[in-house]
This record gives structure tokens, sequence and C-alpha cells, in this order.
């Protein structure tokens, strides 16, 4: 009997070789065939999915957004019995640094598609989501705790954004100089200052959505 083919999985590997050629050799290096020899599967195959490296490329950057929305969400749905809000709501952050192999493969692919939509318009809409996607998070975690003067939640939102940014630029870039550890440590600190202020007094809610 022929091999039944789950199109799921099937994606699934074709999105995780779309991704380890991008983090070995960058964007410029994919393409239907040199996907399809690191997937194991037969140029054929791919093309069943894709008719263009392009539209794999874009394909493959929708697919790391919503596995980063999806174990955000996961996060999120823990927040109502959680006996401690704030260590979740750390761990939300947590999922957009380069943190361990999977999430380092996820920063490094993202990285490289921000790069890129300078200069490929065919990028763009995909870097701005997930540009956006930081923000929103940052809002999102702001305004819900409270402790933020909504005159001042589009500069503090845009600060802890460009915090997270930054650590996953650093991380990627210099994983040496920026150890996993150390990462989220200055996450953590950024998010204690939202909650107590910088002299250790005032809010105690911030990051409590």
């Amino acid at each position: 009997m022929p091999r039944v083919v789950d199109p799921v999985r099937r994606r699934a590997a074709v999105y995780d070789a779309v991704f380890a050629v991008v983090v070995e050799d960058g964007l410029q290096a994919v393409s239907l065939r040199r996907v399809a020899e690191r997937a194991g599967l037969a140029i054929g195959s791919v093309r069943h999915y894709f008719d263009s490296a392009e539209a794999m490329l874009t394909a493959a950057a929708e697919e790391v957004m919503a596995r980063i929305a999806g174990r955000i969400e996961a996060r999120r749905d823990e927040l109502d019995d959680a006996s401690d809000r704030r260590r979740v709501t750390e761990e939300m952050f947590a999922e957009l640094l380069p943190l361990d192999d999977v999430r380092a493969r996820e920063t490094a692919v993202w990285l490289e598609f921000a790069l890129a939509a300078r200069t490929v318009p065919a990028f763009g809409p995909v870097a701005e989501q997930l540009h956006r996607g930081v923000r929103d998070l940052a809002v999102i975690v702001l305004r819900a705790g409270g402790v933020v003067p909504e005159g001042d939640l589009e500069v503090e939102a845009e600060r802890l954004a460009a915090l997270v940014d930054g650590l996953g630029l650093g991380g990627t870039l210099r994983p040496s100089a920026l150890p996993p550890d150390l990462a989220r440590a200055v996450l953590r600190r950024h998010l204690d200052e939202l909650a107590t202020g910088p002299d250790g007094s005032g809010h105690t809610d911030a990051g409590r959505p």
C-alpha cells in the first residue's frame, strides 16, 4: 500500500529545514533544492507546497511567529491559576530570547528576516508583524499591570520591547558575551524596576497582567 503522508508533519519538516539553512548560511542560501536535501525529501515534495523559495521563506517566517505566539499564549493561560504571576510574565518575554537551542534558532531566523526586509519588499509585512508583536505584548503587560500612566504607556512599552530586541540581537551575535543566564537576569531586573520603581519604592503590580 502507498505510504500515507501527513501534510502537517511534512510542512513542519520543511520549515525546520528552512530554519536550519537560514541559521547555517543565511536567507540567501535558501532554495527549494537545498531545503529538500536538508529535509531528506525529493524536491517535488517541497514543490508540492511551495512554488518558489520566496513563498517558502515567507511561510517559514509566519511559522516562526505562530510557534512563538503559541508558547506565549500558553503562558498567558497560566496566569489565572499562577501563584507567582510575576514569574509567568517573565516567562512570556523569555520566549522571545535565545535561551535554548529552539529559541536561539528562532531568534536567528527572526533577525535574518528583519535585516532582509530592508532591501526585499516581499519580507516587509512579515518583519513588521515580528516587530509589532513584541510591542503589542509589552503594551498588554504594562496596561494590565496598571502601574504605568496611560500617557507613558507608549514610551515604556517601546523601552521594554527595545530591551527584548537588544537581548535577542546580542544573544544571537555574541552568545559568549551574553549567555542565557545573563540575558534573563537583565530582563528580570527591568521587570522588577517596572514593578517597584528604580529606587525600590512605589509600584508593586507591574508585570502582573
